[in-house]
């Protein structure tokens, strides 16, 4: 969608009436459209306009596609072994065999000769070793291993074990050739050219005996076949759209980075080819009036956990590197595989001994509150997410029912996990949302865009979904680089959106009392994570916090009305690990709250005075403040997981119901106390009053 303002959103009526006419004609035939058609847009992506059916519940089953055989490890857990410890049925879908060189190195022994098939069956092993322990059962537990088949005639192996409480891991081999010939790896070169035709190893030992080999869109439509088969509720990928990282050569070749990115090739890939199917999936579902599918989804970051601080405290880390010890396995190990028992670099000590650090963080591309949460009119509690790619209302069926009606359509698709909220100064809801706006491979070309969703009257009905561009608009691949948007509004009735540029530091926009538009704006300043906090303080300035590499960097107004501009770092503030909390204090300052790399404490920075940890709210993860009738409110993770709130009554800690997702959000504006609102695996969200 092109980038408008003007008034009402950037026209007059004559254009507006044109754009409705347009969006109109592009329902009635077919073709997915925001505002206006884009003819250049070839790939399957989803209608976004809204009242499309939406799938009936289901069962809770999560879903993850890697590249390699141990990625889920390194960059998933500890959610994934939260979900499967509540009883959530896993799935997970290899994409290529991880066989590399095929040289299973023992440390401290000279190299063995290359053989890739039986490097990727011992890669196999260390999986099917580690999610034996992660159901609590032997390391050595048997497997029932079969050929599963797929989509166009293709085959793969499944190996499949269940755990007490009817507790099940599947894992699903495709075993794509990680290299091509004349040095291209296998699966980049496979996204880029849709004529290839990619082989398959065949593991030793593996069931299936005979090799195949896979098409670009052959690759998709398995990959759709499966979602079909199993119908997930909730999907984790890599990240599709890694950060622009200079690395020196010698640095980006140990790490094994794709030139000028924080990540490997083959995740970029792989989160790729399992976003397209994601839209196809969908795509195929809804055709000739079908339903919405029921699922969420969560991607994850790669090797750009080693470009920042580290945000797992020791308990959390411990546990997380403890699955990889029997993942890495060992050579004297007596696992009745005869081509290995593990990824013998991986075992032991080595996860928490590796330079690389992947192990120390776990990060999403989206990071956010799942839920922007808000109280209707007739006092029923509100929620808006993303299901199915697209966005949606939750409302409760009565105020404070505390149950949850089915959920509203309201388009806008495809978008990423988290949207963006704020409430003009006449309550009315607006809704941000990054939406994927072409991703095809092969050459073509793949763009974000950032759109809006807006209420015509408090608690009414919805206009149109508006584009409002990418800050980074004349360069589609630094638009990929975007993040989340987030948006705040000013006590002069003025909204401000932020959204992270491919440069890693804020870009905004505002829009004046007249609904206009301001352009995109870098606001300069320090290289910083997503996940940005805003905050008006007791003098109507807005600002802006995001964590950096080694502080919190700052943006903020010197006059209510100023454009917002770069100030130092906040003083005396500790490395943080994640994007900082931030309230207004009784005196009208602003404080943050963070969790300081690797550590449990909660630190505490008044913006301008010393910092201070507090106790009693030791965990892992972003911190979420707000006031309630009771007073101040904190939400956040225990080192297990467990969503906890400290109130003026002191500490409750969620100990039933759903495992929570990333990013509950908080709610505490109702006269009835705070309320945590979260979505659990099975992609339905649930209230908890403590």
């Amino acid at each position: 969608m092109a980038d408008r303002s003007g008034p009402g959103h950037g026209g007059g009526g004559a254009r507006r009436r044109t754009v409705v006419a347009a969006a109109a004609a592009a329902a009635l035939t077919g073709v997915g459209a925001c505002s206006v058609p884009v003819p250049r847009r070839t790939e399957p992506f989803a209608d976004p306009l809204p009242g499309m059916p939406i799938d009936g519940a289901r069962p809770a089953l999560m879903m993850q596609l890697l590249a390699h055989p141990d990625d889920d490890l390194y960059f998933m857990n500890p959610d994934t072994q939260q979900a499967l410890d509540a009883g959530t049925p896993l799935v997970c879908v290899y994409l290529t065999a991880g066989e590399a060189v095929g040289v299973n190195r023992i440390p401290g022994r000279p190299l063995p000769p290359a053989d890739r098939s039986a490097y990727s069956s011992a890669r196999h092993q260390g999986l099917r070793q580690s999610y034996a322990a992660q159901l609590g059962l032997p390391v050595f537990s048997p497997w029932h291993r079969s050929v599963l088949g797929l989509a166009g005639g293709l085959r793969a192996e499944i190996d499949t074990l269940t755990g007490t409480g009817g507790r099940r891991v599947e894992l699903i081999f495709l075993n794509t050739a990680m290299h091509a010939g004349r040095g291209r790896l296998g699966l980049p070169s496979l996204w880029q050219d849709r004529a290839m035709r990619l082989p398959t190893v065949v593991a030793e030992g593996s069931p299936l005996q005979q090799a195949g080999s896979y098409t670009y869109d052959e690759l998709i439509d398995v990959l759709v076949g499966l979602f079909e088969r199993y119908r997930p509720t909730v999907v984790h990928t890599m990240d599709p759209d890694p950060d622009i990282q200079h690395s020196s050569e010698a640095v980006r070749r140990r790490d094994s980075e794709q030139p000028g990115y924080s990540d490997h090739p083959d995740h970029t890939a792989a989160a790729s080819f399992a976003w397209v199917a994601l839209i196809r999936w969908v795509t195929r579902a809804t055709a000739g009036g079908g339903s919405v599918p029921r699922f969420v989804t969560t991607a994850f970051r790669g090797y750009y956990n080693r470009h920042w601080p580290k945000n797992l405290p020791h308990r959390v880390l411990a546990e997380k590197a403890a699955h990889l010890v029997p993942y890495g396995g060992g050579s004297d190990w007596r696992c009745g595989n005869p081509a290995g028992c593990g990824d013998y670099n991986v075992g032991g000590d080595r996860p928490l001994t590796n330079r690389k650090g992947w192990v120390r963080a776990t990060r999403y591309r989206y990071p956010g509150p799942r839920p922007a949460v808000t109280t209707d009119p007739d006092g029923r509690l509100c929620a808006y997410g993303v299901l199915g790619l697209r966005a949606v209302r939750w409302r409760e069926t009565a105020p404070g029912s505390g149950v949850w009606g089915e959920p509203d359509d309201l388009g806008g698709g495809p978008l990423t996990p988290v949207l963006g909220g704020a409430v003009t100064a006449d309550g009315r809801q607006l809704l941000f949302g990054l939406r994927l706006a072409a991703l095809s491979g092969h050459g073509a070309a793949d763009e974000r865009e950032i759109v809006l969703l807006e209420q015509r009257s408090r608690g009414g009905s919805f206009r149109a979904w508006w584009g409002l561009g990418n800050p980074e608009r004349n360069n589609r691949d630094r638009g990929r680089r975007i993040g989340v948007p987030v948006a705040v509004t000013a006590p002069d009735g003025r909204v401000h959106l932020f959204v992270r540029n491919a440069d890693k530091g804020v870009s905004t926009r505002v829009r004046d009392t007249s609904d206009r538009w301001s352009k995109w704006r870098d606001m300069g300043g320090g290289e910083v994570q997503d996940g940005l906090s805003t905050v008006v303080d007791g003098r109507g300035l807005v600002h802006v916090f995001g964590a950096g590499h080694h502080a919190v960097h700052h943006w903020t107004q010197r006059t209510p009305g100023a454009a917002l501009t770069a100030h130092p770092p906040v003083r005396g503030a500790p490395v943080p690990g994640d994007g900082p909390g931030v309230r207004i204090v009784t005196d009208g300052s602003v404080e943050l709250l963070y969790r300081a790399a690797a550590r449990a404490a909660l630190t505490v920075v008044r913006v301008g005075s010393a910092a201070a940890d507090r106790g009693g709210f030791d965990g892992y993860g972003p911190v979420a403040s707000a006031r309630s009738t009771d007073g101040e409110v904190l939400l956040g993770r225990t080192e297990e997981g467990r969503i906890q709130l400290l109130t003026s009554a002191g500490l409750s800690v969620r100990s039933r119901g759903p495992v929570a997702l990333d990013g509950p959000a908080l709610h505490a504006k109702d006269a009835g106390g705070p309320t945590v609102v979260g979505l659990g695996p099975d992609a339905r969200p649930w209230l908890w009053h403590p």
